[in-house]
């Protein structure tokens, strides 16, 4: 049996801008608050963290930044993945130096790799990766779709112990658990879906949610796991219209938005990302009011 990552909610975390650089003052306070309320990980340079627009010495930066930041209180995961495998494994090792916990790789995007190319890149950054990897099936963003015998074949690599599923398609994932029980962990990719993937032995969430809740979500799965099935599914439902408030936008137009309102950062993008609707926005606010985020 592989060792797990983490069991709960990691907060896949925004990166604050100010002024078109990175905010390293906020990045620290929500490190800071992020492990205060009881978050179980933090993963750096994700979508939410729009790895896609750093410059390659900002994803590096704001790797070191957050294993320093954290300095071992919590696992740092951190997005590494491309569409071109030799800059992946290029990042990788740089992750690994840097002393992230764990990596967390998106499946090639644009390319569209057959499910050959997915085992051949991902078992090549692997072989060269010195901590535990994390598979990302997102195909909605990357035109490419983990299928779950592809995953079993690569759960048998050593160094891959986990998937994040973001595919929407409680189905596939069904499969999926059948064919790597005790050889991969399933984490959800999607904060509508954590309590049915954990039904199917899922280990938690890596999460947007989480960025403006973070103990709130982490007791999503955390009540689940010890039993409450009922609590943790009545957490869930009452939390989804905030939930649907966060991706009624493209991720992370609506969390940017969120958190500047929490006074984390600006709320600003890269292009091609532009702020919130105004009519979003204020049904946004509004019901992160009712939270009492705000």
């Amino acid at each position: 049996m592989k060792n797990t990552v983490f069991t709960g909610a990691a907060t896949a975390i925004i990166t604050p801008f100010q002024n078109g650089a990175i905010d390293y003052e906020a990045f620290g306070r929500l490190i800071d608050w992020q492990i205060e309320k009881g978050i179980d990980a933090i993963v750096v340079c994700g979508t939410t963290g729009e790895a896609s627009t750093l410059t390659d010495d900002e994803h590096r930066a704001a790797i070191r930044f957050a294993v320093e930041k954290v300095g071992g209180r919590v696992p740092v995961i951190a997005g590494t993945g491309s569409n071109d495998t030799a800059y992946a494994i290029e990042l990788t090792q740089y992750a690994c130096e840097a002393g992230a916990d764990a990596i967390l790789l998106v499946t090639p995007y644009y390319n569209k790799a057959t499910q050959k190319g997915l085992i051949a890149s991902f078992t090549a950054v692997a072989d060269a990766s010195t901590k535990p990897i994390i598979l990302y099936n997102v195909p909605s963003r990357t035109g490419c779709n983990i299928l779950p015998a592809t995953a079993a074949v690569l759960a048998e690599h050593p160094n891959i112990v986990a998937i994040k599923e973001a595919s929407g398609n409680i189905s596939q994932i069904a499969e999926l658990a059948s064919l790597v029980r005790g050889k991969m962990d399933i984490y959800s990719g999607n904060d509508d879906q954590i309590v049915p993937i954990l039904s199917l032995g899922g280990k938690g969430v890596i999460s947007v949610l989480s960025n403006l809740m973070p103990y709130e979500t982490s007791q999503i799965c955390h009540r689940f796991l010890k039993g409450d099935v009922e609590g943790s599914a009545a957490m869930q439902l009452d939390l989804l219209p905030l939930v649907n408030a966060l991706f009624c936008e493209v991720n992370p137009i609506p969390v940017k938005a969120a958190m500047a309102a929490m006074g984390y950062g600006e709320n600003s993008l890269r292009l091609p990302l532009t702020p919130m609707e105004p009519a979003n926005e204020a049904k946004l606010l509004g019901l992160m009011r009712e939270q009492n985020l705000i």
